[in-house]
Formats: C-alpha cells, structure tokens, sequence
C-alpha cells in the first residue's frame, strides 16, 4: 500500500526513529554503493523556486540510482487547465514517486488522492516536513538525543514551525515559540499536537523569555515566497524577534542555532550568529540530502 508524507504526523514515532538511523547511516557512508531506486523514476514538480529542496533531491535521488525529472507548471499541461486529479492519474503511470513543492496545501492533498505513487511534500504553505526531519537529524546529531531537549522558535509561525510543532509532539523534544499576536501557528496543529505530546509546546511574545536556557534557537525568514506585498509590515512587526548575539546569551552556553535558509541576513539574525561557533546552518542544509534518502528508501518499494 502506498504511503504518503504530506506532514510529520504522516511518520510514526518508530517510523520517524528509524529513518533518522538510517539518515545518520547514509550519511556516515554505510551502503554508499547499494542502488535502491535503480530503474526508478521520481518526479520532482515547483511551483515555487528552490535551491535546497532541488539540489538535495536531484542528488539525493541520483545517489541512490534513480531518475530525477523536474518539472514546473510551465512544463506540465497543469499551466493549460489540466486538473491535479487528472495530472496524478497520468503521471502514476510513468513514476514510482513524485515530491512537490507548491503554495497551496490543498493542491498536495489533492495529488495525493488521485495518486497510486507516493507524494512527498517538498514544501506548501501550511508544512514542511522534509525541512523537520533534517532538523531533528541536526539535533540529534549534535546534542546526542531528542526527548526533553529544549528548542525555541524565534519568529513567524509558519509551515517550518508548524512542522518542528508535530515533530515536538511525537518525538519527546520541548517547543517554545515566540511570535508577534497575529502570527501564531496554525491553531488546529498546536492544539492537536499538545493533545498528543508528553512534552511542553507552548507560544508567548517574548523572543528573551523563549530563548531562556534553550539547547537550541530556530528562525526562519519573516516574509516568505508569495507575501512580498505583506515586507514591511512584517519587517516592523519582527523587528525585536532577530537572533542576534544578545538573544543567544539569553540561552544556554553550548546552544546551537538553526535556520532553514535562505537568510535574509541583517534581518531575522545577524552575521555575527550566522557565522559564528553556535550556527549549525549549513550542516543542518546537508542534512536534508541524508533524511531525504533515508524517506525515498521508505517510500519507494
């Protein structure tokens, strides 16, 4: 029976477990010549531009043997008025799996549906869940385990956070998010996910309260693709929400800070911590390579 991963709360604890063992595997270079995905086909589809999420699974898909074949609404008859119904009838024909990367959530969920492959979100506007799992791969990496680690999330509460929100859930790890009022994350997922977690996930204003003995501090940009009209309300709204040096004193020593890239620099955190001896950003960027194997491996029989 096919599987699809449109959000965390697709994975199972055990099933989350298992592939950030083998992500960790695969990155250690155990198996580096076995070719699961020999004579496979993935189809990789953007709405939205990409450098990460391209990259990591164009080489990620190659390195396990198979076929990547991107592809934008341009290139699709999706551009002329085709339905998503139609498009994932046809192309479950020619593929063994397809990740998209859209605006729209219900877009996916509508692939998904009509799809007799399995569908990975590369990224919509409500999840980002191959973004959590090199996260929590990054965590664990460099704290050595997950449950009753404290992460803080430091800006908009958008699809990454609500993401780390489900994987906070499931996976035993505390959350504190620090947003301006108004842009708090997606209610329905804080709620259920609370409902579902021994630990602590909770929302306040202030980012220094957030901070405060954290493991690890998050951000993300504070205007993403498709809101370029909403900058400069936003920019003053997060003003006080930037990871700066002061913010990361407010944390413990050996914390770690995070940031799923691209960084708008100067904006939502500063040189000093981007490129400081905290920042695990670029090894974290890597991580989505490994987990997102270990996911094609999962998916893909």
């Amino acid at each position: 029976m096919k599987k699809d991963v449109l959000a965390i709360s697709d994975l199972t604890k055990s099933e989350i477990e298992a592939l950030l063992n083998r992500a960790i595997a695969l990155k250690a270079g155990k198996d580096a010549n076995t070719c699961p995905l020999i004579g496979k086909n993935i189809g990789l589809f953007f709405e939205k531009p990409s450098t990460r999420t391209r990259l990591s699974f164009e080489a990620g898909i190659y390195q396990l043997g198979g076929n990547a074949i991107c592809m934008t609404p341009d290139e699709l008859q999706l551009g002329r008025g085709e339905t998503i119904a139609d498009t994932a009838r046809t192309i479950s024909r020619y593929l063994n799996a397809c990740m998209m990367r859209t605006f729209s959530h219900t877009t996916l969920e509508a692939l998904a549906a009509h799809s007799t492959i399995p569908v990975i979100n590369g990224l919509s506007d409500v999840h980002h869940p191959c973004q959590a799992l090199a996260d929590v791969m990054t965590l664990l990496e460099k704290k050595g385990n997950l449950e009753g680690l404290k992460l803080a999330f430091i800006g908009d509460g958008n699809n990454v956070c609500n993401s780390l929100i489900e994987a906070a859930s499931v996976l035993g790890f505390h959350l504190t998010i620090a947003c301006p009022e108004g842009f708090e994350p997606h209610n329905e997922i804080l709620e259920r996910s609370r409902a579902l977690a021994k630990s602590e996930i909770v929302v306040l204003r202030d980012p220094r309260e957030a901070a405060g003995m954290a493991d690890a501090l998050y951000t993300d940009v504070w205007v993403s693709m498709g809101q370029e009209k909403e900058a400069e309300h936003k920019k003053n709204k997060f003003r006080e929400y930037q990871i700066n040096e002061k913010l990361l004193s407010c944390a413990k020593n050996d914390a770690i800070v995070l940031h799923c890239l691209p960084a708008h620099r100067g904006e939502e955190i500063t040189d000093g911590v981007m490129d400081g001896p905290h920042s695990v950003v670029f090894d974290q960027a890597e991580n989505r390579l490994h987990t997102q194997k270990a996911l094609l491996e999962m998916l893909v029989k």
